[in-house]
Order: structure tokens, then C-alpha cells, then sequence
């Protein structure tokens, strides 16, 4: 028989369809509560659990100075844990009724200001073997659709329309969501496709749109590589991830006029506020351009 953990990550992993990377995440974090429980409470399943304990455990990770985003994914794991035991009648009443997030201060998206994006993807000589050119597409794929590292490396061969000049992504929560392709983006999928099936003569794993050297799917250290590597001649930032090309490809933009409704459907964001913080990082470079160029502002800057 199940314990009401293991119920409740069966019914994340088949019911609620989440993504293998989450369904980790909520095991590790409701292991460790358990560990928590049992050495500090002599608790031996979380499910016993109440709001003290929730707290104690909270504590005890702000104490160990644990990063705030950190704490609030746990908070959020036991949230749902304890919201289906309620569901299911295992309990009674939630523990996590009083329990609130940490306050986070609000940090603005890192992002690659324009003219380095250009001078990577236009000025920047890639190999035209099949790894120049699949390194190539990686960047343009996430720079130029705003996709995520996860959906990227999930990208079918069959979801891209080469009639349309669409690609389909299959984002979170399993919503899939149409991103057209620029005609220059379309042209290098042509390009790597042929490559591709040059190189392996058939023997890639044909399913995988990105593949690695070898003809395997695309893993996502590969990527990360990929782009720490390239981003690395044109930068300075210390972050240098497949993020912060999903990053810069929102701010940009909004920054060219972009409608927010348009981004955010574009990124999959499930809500207006999601795609809002990339309104303060526009507001930020209007700022700094005020700055620089107003009459009044240097002045009152001497």
C-alpha cells in the first residue's frame, strides 16, 4: 500500500501531467521534510504533520541561509502536498493555511542588449560543418523564439511546419503554443535538417529535432555549453544561460513596441503577470537613455 506521498507524486507525475524535472524537485523537497520531521519531531510521515512543525522547518531553512526563491518552492511543494491529502480526507485541516511565501525583492531579467545579439548572430562566423550550424541554430531557436532550454530540447523534427513556418512547442503544463519563424530561422532548419540526415545518413535519432555529435538527442548540458561558449564573445555578464536569450528575446521586444498580451502568449506565460517584469526592465533602459541624454538630468547628476 502507497504511502500518502507516494499517492500524491503518482498524481503529479500521471494526473496533473507535470514535467519530470517538477515531479523530482516535489520528491526531494518533501524527502527532506520528512528527514526534518523525523530527526527534529519524531514524525514519521509528513501527512502528521501541523502548522508548528511547517513552521519549524521553514526556520530552520531561513536560519541555514537557504536562498529565498528556495524556501518558497518548498513552501509551494508542501502547499500542494497538504491541499491533496484535504482533498483526498487524508487530513483534516491544512497546515499551510497560515504559512506565507517569503518576500522577494524583485530582480529584473538578466538580458543581451541588442547590438551583441547582432554582432553574435550576424558578424560571428560559425563552421558550416553539422556542429557549426546546429550551434548556430541552437542560439537563433532560443533568441529567436523566446523558448524555453526544456522545450527546446523536447523540439520534434514533426513539429516544425516547414508550410507554414511555425514550430509547435509543448510547454508547461502540457499547452502546446504556435511561434512563427522568421525566413532566415526557417532557412537554417533547411539547412541543419540536411546536415543532419548528411552526416548520420539516417542513423540520428530522427524524432529529436536538436541532436548532439554523436546523433543523439540534444541533452541539456549540451545546450547550456552551447550557449555559455558563443555568448562569451560578444558579453561581459556573468549569467550566460539559454534563460537570458528567452530573456532578450521578450525585452527586445518590448522595447520595439511589441504589443504585452503578444510576448506573453509568444513566452506561454500563464498570466499577464508573468510577462509584466519585462515592463521594468524596459522602464530601466528608458531611464538610463533619460540619463544620458536629457539636458536636465546631467546637470543634475554634477
Amino acid at each position: 500500500m502507497n504511502t500518502p506521498s507516494e499517492d500524491f507524486l503518482q498524481h503529479i507525475r500521471y494526473e496533473k501531467r507535470l514535467s519530470h524535472h517538477t515531479v523530482t524537485a516535489y520528491a526531494n523537497d518533501l524527502a527532506q521534510f520528512s528527514s526534518f520531521l523525523l530527526a527534529e519531531c519524531n514524525i514519521s510521515q509528513p501527512a502528521q504533520a501541523d502548522f508548528r512543525h511547517v513552521r519549524s522547518w521553514i526556520v530552520s531553512l531561513v536560519e541555514a541561509e537557504l536562498d529565498k526563491s528556495s524556501v518558497n518552492r518548498k513552501i509551494a511543494t508542501l502547499r500542494a502536498y497538504f491541499d491533496f491529502l484535504l482533498r483526498r480526507k487524508v487530513i483534516d485541516l491544512d497546515p499551510m493555511t497560515k504559512v506565507r511565501a517569503l518576500k522577494m525583492s524583485k530582480r529584473l531579467p538578466i538580458y543581451v542588449e541588442e547590438k551583441p545579439m547582432e554582432m553574435l548572430l550576424n558578424d560571428v562566423e560559425f563552421a558550416d560543418t553539422f556542429e557549426g550550424v546546429r550551434d548556430k541554430l541552437v542560439l537563433e531557436l532560443l533568441y529567436g523564439t523566446g523558448i524555453r532550454l526544456s522545450e527546446l530540447t523536447g523540439l520534434k523534427t514533426v513539429d516544425v511546419n516547414l508550410y507554414d513556418k511555425t514550430i509547435q512547442v509543448l510547454g508547461k503544463r502540457n499547452k502546446h503554443r504556435i511561434i512563427p519563424l522568421t525566413q532566415p530561422l526557417f532557412e537554417l532548419i533547411q539547412q541543419y535538417l540536411l546536415l543532419k540526415e548528411t552526416e548520420f545518413k539516417g542513423m540520428a535519432e530522427q524524432a529529436v529535432l536538436i541532436v548532439s555529435d554523436k546523433g543523439v538527442a540534444a541533452y541539456p548540458v549540451l545546450i547550456q555549453r552551447i550557449v555559455k561558449r558563443n555568448l562569451t564573445l560578444v558579453t561581459t555578464l556573468e549569467k550566460k544561460s539559454p534563460h537570458v536569450l528567452r530573456h532578450s528575446f521578450a525585452t527586445h521586444l518590448l522595447n520595439r513596441g511589441a504589443d504585452l498580451n503578444a510576448i506573453k502568449d509568444l513566452l506561454g506565460h500563464s498570466s499577464l503577470a508573468a510577462t509584466q517584469i519585462y515592463t521594468h526592465t524596459s522602464l530601466e533602459q528608458l531611464k538610463k537613455t533619460y540619463d544620458q541624454a536629457h539636458p536636465k538630468a546631467k546637470n543634475s547628476s554634477e
